[in-house]
């Protein structure tokens, strides 16, 4: 049995640092094969009660009825219950009985992203929830906190996603959750379980913290470097003037002030009536639209070549929309307010973007980290709680600092030579992350399904 025993250890995904149990049988649970031989396996129901919650009540049915906060899916996440929108509704005396949380809940999302769980702890003294969640509750033979690492595994194996078929809307209702197979090692043995996943998943996220925060620190330094360049240029001996703009600042003593339009064609982009299928039909021209404004919030993207959606030459004659010539510059000024790329190609834009056709005295690259250290500037001037937007007259009131070009030239190429290194060190980072969740993932399935035993790992 010793040699069986380290292979099992030898091919777990967490390798070798943790031993195998001795003996092992089979679990009956087709994808899940052997579980260590005192383990049982059994429907979920057998150990816990499933409640779906409460439709949703806008107003009193009965001067019995009660006002109280309820959780819905939007609540629920793996790290916790997520507190800062809980909102309240109409309860009667028979759905307080009923649909009322006590701490060791299981809260298990009905649709969305279905199986996603939370463990209730109490946070709220008096909390229900609403039927997008379905409450798990142990009868007392087992442990929630155990469970909780259990429906992880199974949601991150993609068995949750299954049982629910993608095909329609999804629903990971109470009837399916009642019957998910329940692997239950004795209850001691749960305990030792989930107190070591509680002491190495929290060691494992305290490092994704860190290197998340490390990732935040470079972005930073970057914007920081970008700044500087544009705004005092490469020399810090040089003499230094007031530019008479507020998020500029002084800068270099030769380099002038002026508003970007005076400099570069502003132009604004269009959508061609859908009233007219017919501008809508042989489409091959690239239409930038806030579908692809995702490009533009990564800060690494500088030229734009592809966009979801197309317009036709006939759509663009009888619209105000006109096909922009490559180098463009493009700033997203609705929604997503602020975001920048230069155009790899002719491409046309919606009302939703400004766009700069730079003439001799402005290069488009320079002119775009400009844009990329007026974050506080857009901020300043977006107008709008819900639909935010920069409004024209304001987008044509934009001043930059204007060096000679060749200083625009040896400028975009220090900013991109330096940023190299922060761009591989985040790519580092961000692979580093990758590899912990997975690591993390990883444990978190080894010891629930009894493929690592841990009852002798100390802290």
């Amino acid at each position: 049995m010793g040699s069986e025993q380290r292979n099992r250890a030898q091919t777990t995904p967490v390798g070798s640092r943790f031993k195998a149990y001795l003996e092992y049988k089979d679990s009956e649970v087709e994808w899940l094969r052997e579980i260590p031989v005192h383990w049982d396996a059994l429907p979920l129901k057998r150990s816990f009660s499933v409640q779906l919650g409460k439709m949703l009540q806008n107003a009193p049915s009965s001067i019995s009825d009660v006002l109280r906060p309820y959780l819905r899916a939007a609540n629920l996440g793996w790290e916790g219950a997520r507190l800062q929108d809980v909102r309240e509704m109409w309860l009667s005396p028979s759905d307080v009985r009923q649909y009322s949380l006590q701490a060791g809940d299981l809260l298990v999302s009905e649709g969305g992203d279905v199986g996603r769980t939370a463990l209730w702890k109490g946070e709220i003294d008096e909390c229900y929830i609403q039927n997008a969640i379905n409450r798990v509750r142990s009868r007392g033979r087992d442990l929630s906190r155990f469970l909780y690492y259990w429906l992880f595994t199974l949601k991150h194996a993609g068995y949750v996603d299954m049982l629910c078929s993608k095909a329609t809307i999804s629903h990971f209702t109470a009837e399916k959750v009642a019957e998910v197979p329940f692997i239950a090692p004795p209850l001691p043995e749960q305990e030792a379980i989930a107190a070591f996943l509680d002491r190495e998943t929290a060691k494992i996220d305290a490092l994704i913290a860190k290197k998340q925060r490390l990732i935040e620190l470079l972005e930073e330094k970057r914007q920081a470097l970008i700044t500087q360049a544009v705004t005092k240029g490469l020399d810090p001996n040089v003499p230094m003037k007031d530019s008479g703009v507020g998020w500029l600042g002084e800068i270099p003593r030769h380099w002038d002030v002026a508003r970007t339009k005076h400099l570069c064609r502003l132009e604004s982009g269009h959508t061609p009536s859908r009233d007219h299928p017919e501008y809508w039909e042989d489409c091959k021209i690239p239409w930038f639209t806030l579908s692809d404004v995702w490009q533009l919030r990564d800060g690494w993207i500088e030229q734009i070549t592809d966009t979801k959606e197309k317009v036709s030459e006939l759509g663009l004659a009888h619209s105000s929309a006109r096909l922009l010539p490559k180098h463009t510059v493009i700033v997203s000024r609705t929604a997503s307010v602020g975001f920048s790329a230069v155009m790899g190609c002719p491409m046309a834009t919606t009302q939703d973007f400004a766009n700069w056709i730079c003439g001799p005295g402005m290069r488009p690259f320079y002119l775009l980290y400009v844009f990329r250290s007026m974050v506080q500037e857009f901020k300043r001037l977006t107008m709008g709680s819900t639909h935010q937007t920069i409004y024209m007259p304001d987008v044509g009131r934009f001043a930059a600092p204007v060096p000679p070009p060749r200083e625009q030239d040896d400028i975009v190429a220090h900013v991109r030579r330096k940023t190299r290194s922060i761009k591989r060190l985040q790519a580092r980072m961000g692979n580093a992350i990758g590899h912990l969740r997975e690591y993390r993932t990883a444990l978190i399935s080894a010891a629930v399904t009894g493929k690592i035993d841990v009852r002798d790992e100390v802290a």
